[in-house]
């Protein structure tokens, strides 16, 4: 079970997960992602925040963009609408976890599953297996959160934000024992960019835990590659949840 509960997402609270990592044992931290920035490109449901946490805790991560995975462009060659910067080797994971998601299989299942063939030790989990969408009201309407932050840049000021779903959406049972196992003083939140100033998962019917404080653990030397110790074998959470 976890002693260190991470609320996070995005490139700044992948970095600090990835710090998290490499000084805790294998199985003692779980990182709860953001879902509410998810949204769905060419068809396929992208988790930009839960992906880029994966991707960096495995060693993956675009060092140069701090997200993603470094790939070619052919969806431009094609055609295709490219402002949200998604590489052609992006689309695996998001083809593979739509697909899932058709048959029926929750969202925690396929996350811990895929962290757990990437050598991911780090239990990641969605804040909530229900859909949560962010949108925000500008003077020309509402937009979805993925259009205002990305393909406008923020530019339009923001009058208003919305969380979809989140009044229906509910922690986890993986989400609730991470949080009722980790140490009384683990709990910490991220911030994932500088110009989010709410959250889905203080705004929504998932309670968010009033600890602070950073949790104590084996150290390991900073002189560590990213991703020596991702690829320790899967424990805790995510071992036991995987094979659901």
């Amino acid at each position: 079970m976890p002693r260190v509960v991470a609320l996070a997402g995005g490139v700044g609270g992948a970095k600090l997960a990835l710090g998290l990592q490499l000084v805790l044992a294998p199985g003692d931290l779980a990182v709860v992602v953001n879902t509410g920035d998810d949204e769905e490109f060419h068809g396929l449901l992208v988790c930009p925040d839960h992906d880029t946490v994966l991707y960096t805790l495995a060693g993956l991560v675009d060092r140069e963009r701090g997200w993603g995975l470094a790939g070619a462009g052919q969806l431009a060659r094609l055609g295709e609408q490219t402002w949200f910067q998604l590489g052609d080797r992006d689309l695996a994971l998001h083809v593979h976890r739509t697909r899932r998601l058709r048959d029926g299989e929750r969202l925690t299942t396929i996350a811990l599953d895929v962290a757990a063939r990437l050598g991911v030790a780090t239990c990641i989990l969605p804040m909530s297996d229900a859909p949560v969408r962010t949108r925000v009201r500008t003077a020309d309407g509402w937009l979805a959160f993925q259009d205002w932050f990305v393909r406008l840049r923020q530019e339009p000021a923001v009058l208003e934000v919305a969380f979809d779903g989140a009044g229906r959406a509910q922690m986890t049972p993986e989400v609730q024992a991470a949080l009722a196992g980790a140490d009384s003083s683990s709990a910490r939140r991220t911030r994932w960019s500088p110009s989010h100033r709410s959250s889905p998962s203080r705004g929504s019917a998932t309670p968010s835990p009033t600890r602070a404080g950073a949790g104590s653990g084996p150290r390991r030397s900073p002189r560590s590659s990213p991703g020596a110790r991702s690829r320790a074998r899967p424990t805790g959470c995510s071992r036991r949840s995987a094979r659901r």
